[in-house]
């Protein structure tokens, strides 16, 4: 197994373990609100209980999404399996939105309807409480592995039992409301806890949609990768910048634009820097492609198709056959810039007798060429 399945194997074992963690009190705690709700008249927390029971899908999703993710790219799946998160988010959101709807409607219907009002009492008090300070660990525990092995997917489900917690404090202060002789409260409850309900699963369902038709980052994060890709050494510009996201991974392509004259090998280390600091300074990019271009390629006159290296070396070997030195070429280099090739030819000295006939020699092999198109500029070096 390599070091990278190695480390992605591990980090599955961690967000396994304490989602299941999380699974498992998620469970405990909609069984209680559900059932205590029911006994102790609480709607409100009958409400919170659904919430509780979307925590729990929440964490399916997380296990679902952290085993895929643990297997890696395959020739099936060339960029992983991390939409297959994003499918299950949406259809988690669908399920949230429609509970939410529900409860509301419910809630309502008992606020124009008094007789329906609920009457909650000390049991539904005392489950509420015990499911705030159990949803407050809950967060605090999930937040300290997902620093640990840096996963945004457990962070994010960290605040899910966080907002749970929240709702349960709206559920108290129904209760209390309704105990202290307000018995609206407890339906009002309800509805802000519908409300917390139906926000996230909104979040969770359109930000999946965003996802999948590859909509690119917001603004704030696309000018932090703008200003890493400037900051690195050898980039004089950039241009075509996409990005999209795949779970919780960000891809980034791009176009970043060298010095014309630097050696392939240099170009590709050039790349291979800003693919280092984007990964480097933020921890949520995952795949990156880099195009080096010599030149801005983005307008339409300089794409076009030139003759490769073959044939053009066989244009100029026809083009210098009254120059007998051409025989003594030891070097030919091609730069394919704006629209043409330009020819950079390496010579030794010995074929010159001084200063004046190299230059003879110089001017004899360009005046040949320059008259064929697509040849360029022609520069002749001795050595």
């Amino acid at each position: 197994m390599t070091a990278t399945a190695t480390n992605l194997q591990e980090a599955y074992l961690d967000k396994r373990r304490v989602t299941v963690v999380g699974a498992v009190i998620n469970l405990v705690l909609a069984f209680a609100k559900i059932v205590f709700g029911l006994l102790g008249n609480s709607q409100a927390l009958v409400a919170d209980g659904v919430h509780s029971l979307s925590d729990l899908a929440s964490d399916a999703m997380v296990l679902v999404a952290a085993k895929y993710n643990s297997m890696g790219a395959d020739e099936e799946h060339p960029y992983g399996h991390a939409r297959f998160e994003t499918v299950a988010t949406i259809g988690l959101g669908v399920l949230l939105l429609t509970v939410a709807v529900g409860i509301t409607l419910d809630a309502v219907d008992r606020i124009m309807n008094p007789e329906k009002l609920l009457q909650p009492g000390v049991l539904a008090l005392v489950v509420t409480v015990f499911s705030i300070l159990s949803k407050e660990w809950l967060y605090w525990y999930t937040v300290k592995v997902a620093d640990r092995i840096n996963s945004d997917l457990l962070r994010a489900n960290a605040w899910h039992h966080r907002s749970d917690a929240i709702s349960s404090v709206v559920v108290l202060v129904g209760i209390v409301g309704v105990m202290a002789g307000q018995p609206y409260l407890d339906a009002v409850a309800a509805i802000g806890v519908s409300i917390m309900i139906g926000k996230i699963g909104w979040s969770l369902g359109w930000g999946g949609v965003r996802e999948l038709v590859d909509t690119g980052v917001e603004p704030e994060a696309l000018q932090d990768i703008i200003e890493t890709i400037e900051s690195v050494d050898g980039v004089r510009e950039f241009h075509m910048l996409r990005t999209r996201r795949m779970g919780g991974e960000v891809l980034v392509e791009v176009h970043i634009l060298v010095d014309p004259d630097v050696t392939v090998s240099e170009g590709h280390m050039i790349g291979d820097r800003v693919l280092v600091q984007l990964k480097r300074q933020h921890r949520d990019i995952g795949d990156v492609m880099i195009h080096v271009d010599p030149e801005d390629d983005t307008h339409e006159q300089t794409r076009v198709l030139l003759p490769g290296r073959s044939e053009i070396l066989k244009q100029l070997k026809t083009s210098w056959q009254p120059v007998s030195e051409a025989e003594a070429i030891e070097k030919i280099n091609l730069h394919y810039l704006e629209g043409q090739v330009d020819v950079e030819v390496v010579l030794p000295m010995k074929v010159t007798a001084d200063f004046a006939d190299a230059r003879r020699l110089a001017n004899e092999l360009a005046d040949h060429a320059q008259n064929q198109p697509p040849i360029g500029k022609v520069d002749v070096l001795f050595r």
